[in-house]
């Protein structure tokens, strides 16, 4: 089993991606997939970069790296990227467009047939509970 955080079908059309954006150098492959690895690593675990296993490289060479494509727009536009071209792989459905019952609502109950009692209704026999 590869410790790899992307499969190679995964990281394809990423390395693709980057190769077309002007001005960025992504020639050595490996480097490049090490540092994006390490990248989601920290994204995902919401560790320090000083955290970052020394597999995927130094932890400040992958911080610079990071900050040079967060001034430069490269992540901006992998997420445009990855936007625009969905694969569906993962689909989240939101609870709130699921109804609650009418009476968890505090709805009146219905009653067919049924004489409602008044609140204020005097029972034969038993003094008034207030005074008008």
């Amino acid at each position: 089993m590869s410790s790899s955080l992307l499969s190679d079908a995964q990281w394809q059309p990423i390395y693709a991606l980057l190769r077309t954006l002007p001005g960025l150098y992504v020639g050595n492959e490996p480097k490049v997939r090490a540092f994006f690895e390490a990248v989601l690593w920290v994204t995902r675990t919401g560790a320090q970069w000083r955290m970052v296993p020394a597999t995927y490289g130094h932890w400040n060479s992958i911080y610079k790296r990071f900050a040079r494509w967060c001034d430069s727009g490269v992540w901006a536009r992998l997420l445009q990227q990855v936007a625009a071209t969905p694969d569906l792989e993962w689909l989240v459905l939101d609870s709130t467009t699921i109804r609650a019952h009418p009476c968890a609502a505090g709805a009146q109950k219905k009653t067919v047939g049924k004489r409602r009692k008044r609140s204020g209704a005097v029972r034969v026999g038993l003094p008034p509970k207030f005074t008008p």
